[in-house]
């Protein structure tokens, strides 16, 4: 006598039950359950399509419509069971939805498969996900154009190799992050057209043979167009990749914002003070605060990195169309958008809250002879070749280091042995102010250009 698995809504091909620890190792239901508010989403729109084609009568579409909204309530109050014989978030809402409707639930799957299904819900979880990304970016941009306009006019040096090479603004230098980011926002929003394509008609691999209206799903699902070849539809994941990609981006910015955060904050630095609520102590050396959020988020790049190529390496080898592999797109996909969109709450929380010490940076940047480059280009406009400016700017500079002076308090009379083309006005750019004061081009640090590059990003970010 033949014996069916009857668990299980697609049981009837199989003569014997699964394996219980295949049945365990294959299912995705643990994690892929989050996305059930978008599987219901994407039911709705195709029933309610469906009974436009004249498929399902009206009174299926609302008795399958009536019969989700109830799941949806189900799982939003957490009365909702799910099994892990049924796989998966799809099959688990189609179970319970025959359960409380009876054979109507059965017809909601007419014209589809669970190939465009899950390829449907992904990029409906990601379109959503995106949003919420952009809208804590977009926090994080407004932070950062507030601590800047602060310090527009504070000077602190800026750095090649770690070394001090030429005194800018910290406003000046918070723009540097801040344009990052506008390269971040724009990347992600070009991603998303390219997630905001739907798949659902592909069905498993050929499209069906059902007169459906997939323009019609794709206005009611708010996707900008079906997509145009079934087999590409339901074995796709260069979205998800794409996402990945600029979410590694994103995340190496930070890292790098927070590599200069951890070094600021530091002794040997002193250039800021963070925030307590961002920082942690020590457990047996009381003095210490320790900016744990910006070391976090430096270690967090490397997770987001490695679920890139995760994905990367998930695809390489797979033949048209949909193969079982691309269950393991999931788990990484929601990790990295968990992860970013933390990450990025997290900095739009702390950045406000960052305390400038000066005084300190001023001193530093008075300490490394940063306006040697001011005295080169000096000499070049009174007629030197750069060259041999270059040469007597080292002459100086060396004798600064000599007698630990900066080249501002080097008396002109000891200058003249260098070049007699330096007169009194030289003071003028050797002081930070003069040479911060004289980069006055767009996109350079002096005070004034700094203020109008803020003024241009708050008219950008207008809606």
């Amino acid at each position: 006598m033949t014996t069916v698995n009857s668990e299980k809504l697609s049981s009837a091909r199989f003569a014997e039950a699964t394996d219980a620890f295949v049945e365990v190792f294959t299912a995705s239901v643990d994690f892929d359950q989050r996305m059930a508010a978008q599987d219901i989403q994407g039911s709705i729109a195709h029933a309610t399509m469906l009974a436009k084609v004249g498929i399902l009568t009206d009174t299926e579409r609302d008795a399958i419509i009536g019969g989700l909204n109830q799941v949806q309530q189900e799982i939003l109050s957490g009365e909702f069971v799910w099994s892990i014989k049924q796989e998966d978030v799809h099959m688990n809402i189609e179970a319970r939805l025959t359960e409380l409707i009876g054979i109507a639930g059965k017809k909601l799957h007419t014209g589809r498969s669970r190939n465009d299904q899950v390829a449907t819900d992904i990029r409906l979880y990601l379109r959503h996900e995106i949003n919420q990304i952009l809208a804590q970016l977009v926090r994080l941009q407004t932070a950062i154009l507030d601590l800047a306009e602060q310090h527009a006019d504070t000077i602190m040096p800026g750095f090649t190799h770690l070394q001090v090479a030429q005194p800018i603004t910290f406003g000046h230098h918070l723009m540097a992050w801040f344009e990052m980011l506008v390269r971040d926002k724009e990347r992600l929003e070009d991603c998303c057209k390219r997630v905001n394509i739907m798949p659902l008609g592909a069905a498993a691999l050929a499209g069906t043979s059902y007169p459906i209206d997939r323009f019609m799903t794709a206005e009611l699902l708010g996707f900008s167009r079906p997509s145009a070849n079934s087999l590409d539809s339901v074995s796709d994941r260069d979205f998800a990749i794409e996402f990945a990609a600029a979410a590694s981006i994103i995340m190496m910015h930070l890292s790098r914002f927070s590599e200069e955060l951890i070094l600021w904050s530091s002794a040997q630095f002193d250039f800021i003070d963070m925030p307590d609520a961002f920082c942690t102590g020590s457990s047996i050396m009381p003095q210490k605060k320790n900016p744990d959020v910006p070391e976090l988020v430096r270690g967090k790049s490397g997770r987001v990195t490695g679920h890139l190529v995760a994905l990367l390496m998930l695809m390489k080898s797979q033949p048209l169309a949909y193969n079982k592999d691309n269950q393991e797109d999931k788990e990484p996909l929601f990790d990295t958008a968990d992860t970013l969109i933390n990450c990025l709450r997290a900095y739009a929380d702390m950045v406000p809250h960052i305390r400038a010490k000066t005084a300190n940076m001023y001193n530093s940047a008075k300490r490394g002879f940063a306006t040697a480059t001011d005295l080169a280009d000096y000499l070049v406009r009174k007629g030197m070749a750069f060259r041999d400016a270059h040469e007597v700017v080292g002459l100086a500079v060396r004798l600064g280091l000599e007698t630990g002076r900066d080249l501002s308090d080097i008396p002109l009379a000891e200058l003249h042995q260098f070049s007699g083309l330096i007169t009194e006005e030289v003071f003028t750019y050797l002081t930070l102010e003069g040479s911060v004061a004289a980069r006055k081009h767009i996109g350079g640090t002096a005070p004034e250009t700094v203020k109008k590059a803020i003024a241009v990003a708050r008219l950008a970010m207008l809606p």
